[in-house]
């Protein structure tokens, strides 16, 4: 793990938006007299955004080890 510095960003940027996210979908599990619509889109949608922060973090570290840590350098 010889990049394992320039991994550290990534990885503690997603981890705190993750868990906004899951704390948003706990927090409209809780919440009485939402209607059932609301609070299924309401979850289901920061789930969806979890699960894409967590593909873009892999799709991050691969680039990162596999040492093309600037995308600048694609354009």
């Amino acid at each position: 793990m010889k990049h394992f510095k320039k991994m550290i960003a990534p990885i503690i940027i997603a981890t705190i938006i993750i868990a906004y996210y899951i704390g948003i979908v706990v927090f409209f599990m809780t919440v009485p007299g939402v209607p059932v619509g609301v609070k299924i889109i309401m979850i289901v949608v920061p789930l969806i955004l979890s699960a894409v922060m967590l593909g873009v973090l892999i799709s991050r570290i691969k680039e990162i080890q596999g040492g093309e840590e600037d995308d600048i350098s694609q354009y």
